[in-house]
């Protein structure tokens, strides 16, 4: 049985992710669920033994029914933060996430819903850079608008 690298240090969790960027027609695919008001990367924990690379491909086809190839890696993002999921509400979570541009067919109509994630529904959209919600990772709003061909590394501490 598969892993989530999710290891509780101290009185904190450290968390190895991936994240999609997944664009069409000047938005991106965003996940959201039923019980927040913001909207997150398509993606997730990398498993045990896992590379980054077929963790994010697991990811997209499992989130969206879409089997998509990876164009390069975009950004390495530490982040530091109060966790808000039932497991791990008030804990830091040091998050270590992947963000890898996808190659988006111009066909790519993702049809998977009511994803879950501790019991509550996810569901896919189309966000635009310009949506009054708030976007995880924040740095989606600033950096996909300028890309560039290097990785990038961003540090982000909302403790």
């Amino acid at each position: 049985m598969a892993q989530d690298i999710c290891v509780p240090v101290g009185d904190g969790y450290v968390n190895v992710r991936v994240g999609a960027i997944i664009e069409k027609d000047g938005k991106i695919l965003m996940v959201t669920n039923e019980s927040v008001d913001y909207y997150y990367s398509v993606g997730g924990r990398i498993h045990l033994g896992e590379s980054a690379g077929d963790a994010i491909r697991r990811e997209v086809l499992e989130e969206t029914g879409c089997a998509m190839e990876i164009d390069r890696l975009g950004f390495i993002h530490e982040d530091f933060f109060i966790g808000d999921s039932m497991a791990k509400q008030g804990k830091l979570i040091h998050e270590i996430g992947f963000y890898f541009y996808m190659k988006t067919p111009a066909d790519f109509a993702p049809h998977a819903e009511n994803l879950e994630a501790e019991g509550r529904g996810e569901h896919l959209e189309w966000v635009s850079p310009d949506t009054e919600k708030t976007v995880f990772p924040a740095f989606f709003r600033t950096e996909l608008a300028k890309p560039v061909q290097t990785v990038r590394h961003i540090v982000t501490d909302e403790r």
